[in-house]
């Protein structure tokens, strides 16, 4: 008998929240990128960067996955 997954919701409500205002911004046009500016036409990036942003604000969000680092 195969064991069931544990665990509840990975994103929280407000995480989801900012992800959805970050789509609408996109889809209007408005949403732009942190430092050059840019407005954001990949709907990936404005993923990113709801998730981004509820991190900041404190939502529950899982940790973002680091690259592998190289051993000496």
């Amino acid at each position: 008998m195969p064991k069931k997954k544990k665990g509840g919701r990975k994103y929280g409500k407000k995480a989801q929240s900012k992800v959805h205002r970050a789509m609408r911004k996109r889809k209007e046009g408005k949403l732009r990128s942190g430092r050059s500016g840019r407005r954001v036409t990949s709907r990936k990036q404005a993923i990113a960067i709801g998730l981004s942003e509820a991190r900041k604000s404190g939502a529950k969000v899982p940790r973002k996955k680091g690259g592998s680092k190289k051993k000496k």
